[in-house]
């Protein structure tokens, strides 16, 4: 998540997350249903990490998203088959010849949790606030640079925020004017960076602003209660019906209770004590759940890697990271100690996720495997490396997460990487999650355990991020033929959908050929899932998951 970044790092292994893409006994709090027979519809879900912002402007990472697309609507919200569907937009939008130009309507009966009206001058707030260097935003640039005209010279300074290509021709009009034809923006538009925001309360707010709950305002299926991040119980928070919501009937959900644990044993305990309605599943787990009625598990196109700083001058040097990137054995990692279905990666884009536009056949089918493990070939690349560097040993630092399962795998891939690299030293640290966002996006580590869930139904998702100048990159990575490849499939190939492909093509071969990045897994997640739960969505990018339809079933 995105994947769709989607930051979707390793915390999605862990408990309902993820960065980041179908999802789906009555499940009160106490096991029991309300009078008459009926189920309590309330739905008790485990996060393995805190929300680290309620701010879209400022959200990077799988579990904020998560939550503000429960609490916010957007113009447009993915449908169970991830296509964009009418949310505030009142249906779909008039497009030019050109597809610069977009018009949408707003539907008149959307309201703000306080009773103001959701109008387009909202999106136009937002929008501004995203790019406009002042804030600070880190996906603000990275989603709209390049696409809304004026975005990248407003980040950049070069222009005023107010020249950007977005306009309230009414309260019900949107005008939005395009850099050029983008071929994903219907589906861009269901993102969180793209949510509205009510200037009145952002500005009254201040500083204060998104700080907990009480300082935010929402338009979506669910308002956010007890959540405060710096208050006597930050690790657990609830989501109750938004009364006001514009399709308030659709919801049936009356309460989600959300609680922060780490710990995998835990979760499977308050699964099975009635407490959860849903626990992820690691491998110690799966063979004994596998094949009973609550066992669920959900392939989904999120990619894990590792992130190799080249602010590290032995990590700057081709043949070291060529090594790192073979020494893993990541069959034994995916079955071993992940066993929930995921699957080795071999590239910078996962399988099953689009096609050529001519042929149709799979991008990872027809790139095929471009890293692999191969621990002879890593032992010679290594010598390489070591001889060119002219030293005899290496020590790096790698920045891992906190849970459980990810404290497991950091330590298998450490073990691997010494006992195939003679002469390297890996030590592990694992911080939580926020730590791991601020250190991310301050390059503030050699090797990082990272993953990426898509943004939106392009390669480019998954490809862009890995330019010279793109604000998601922190581990320095810069290759002129990369940044040519990919700005020519978004400039002068965007209407030219077969030769535009075959350029993202191209280009993840150049990245794995430096590796760029090592690529390890792309993740399935393993659940025990409470049968009566129904009618959650799955999404493929954005929001992990939709509650908006779900339910609790008799």
């Amino acid at each position: 998540m995105r994947k769709s970044n989607w930051l979707l790092l390793v915390f999605g292994l862990v408990l309902t997350l993820f960065l980041a893409a179908c999802g789906d006994d009555t499940s009160s709090d106490d096991g029991e249903g309300t009078e008459g027979g009926a189920p309590e519809q309330v739905l008790n879900i485990l996060e393995s990490a805190q929300i680290p912002t309620m701010d879209s402007s400022q959200a990077t990472d799988a579990v904020a998203f998560q939550f503000l697309g429960e609490t916010m609507e957007g113009l447009y919200r993915l449908d169970e088959n991830a296509q964009p569907q009418p949310a505030i937009a009142a249906g779909e939008p008039e497009i030019s010849e050109d597809g610069t130009e977009w018009t949408i309507q707003l539907r008149d009966d959307a309201v703000w949790s306080n009773g103001d009206p959701v109008t387009a001058h909202d999106f136009v707030f937002a929008w501004r606030r995203a790019v406009d260097p002042a804030t600070g935003s880190e996906y603000g640039p990275f989603m709209m640079n390049g696409v809304l005209k004026n975005a990248e010279a407003i980040n950049n300074n070069k222009a005023d925020v107010e020249e950007l290509g977005v306009e309230a021709v009414s309260d019900t009009e949107l005008h939005i004017t395009l850099e050029k034809p983008i071929p994903y923006f219907h589906s861009l538009l269901t993102f969180g960076t793209f949510l509205p925001l009510n200037e009145a309360f952002v500005t009254e707010k201040g500083e204060e602003y998104a700080l907990n709950s009480d300082n935010l305002l929402y338009n979506g299926p669910f308002v956010l209660i007890e959540w405060d991040p710096t208050g006597e119980n930050p690790e657990q928070w609830t989501l109750v019906k938004n009364e006001d919501y514009w399709d308030a009937e659709k919801v049936q959900l009356e309460k989600i209770n959300v609680s922060v644990v780490k710990e995998r044993s835990t979760a499977v305990n308050l699964y099975n004590t009635g407490e959860v309605d849903r626990a992820g599943l690691s491998a110690e787990y799966v063979e004994k759940y596998a094949g009973t009625e609550d066992y669920k598990t959900l392939a989904e196109p999120t990619l894990f890697y590792l992130k190799l700083n080249q602010a590290n001058e032995a990590l700057a040097n081709k043949n070291v990271r060529k090594a790192i990137a073979m020494s893993i054995g990541k069959q034994d990692l995916v079955d071993v100690i992940l066993a929930n279905g995921s699957i080795p990666a071999t590239g910078a884009v996962p399988e099953n996720f689009t096609s050529h536009p001519e042929t149709g056949e799979d991008f990872r089918e027809i790139n095929g495997d471009l890293i692999t493990e191969d621990k002879e070939a890593a032992k010679e690349f290594w010598a390489k490396g070591l001889e060119e560097l002219g030293v005899d040993s290496v020590e790096l630092g790698y920045l891992g997460g906190d849970s459980d399962v990810a404290q497991e795998m950091d330590a298998y891939i450490k073990d691997q990487l010494e006992e195939t690299l003679e002469g390297l030293t890996v030590e592990v640290v694992s911080v939580p999650f926020e730590e791991r966002i601020s250190r991310n996006e301050k390059g503030e580590y050699d090797i990082q355990n990272s993953g990426w869930g898509p943004d939106y139904l392009d390669p480019n998702t998954w490809l862009e991020m890995w330019t010279s100048t793109s604000p998601y990159m922190t581990n320095n990575y810069d290759s002129e033929e990369y940044d040519t490849l990919i700005s020519e499939a978004n400039n002068e190939l965007l209407t030219e959908p077969v030769k535009r492909y075959e350029n993202f093509l191209k280009a993840e071969k150049v990245l794995m050929e430096d590796a760029g990045i090592a690529p390890l897994y792309q993740r399935s997640r393993a659940y025990l899932w409470r049968p009566s739960v129904k009618g959650v969505i799955f999404n493929p990018m954005g929001a992990d998951f939709t509650y908006k339809h779900a339910y609790i079933e008799e």
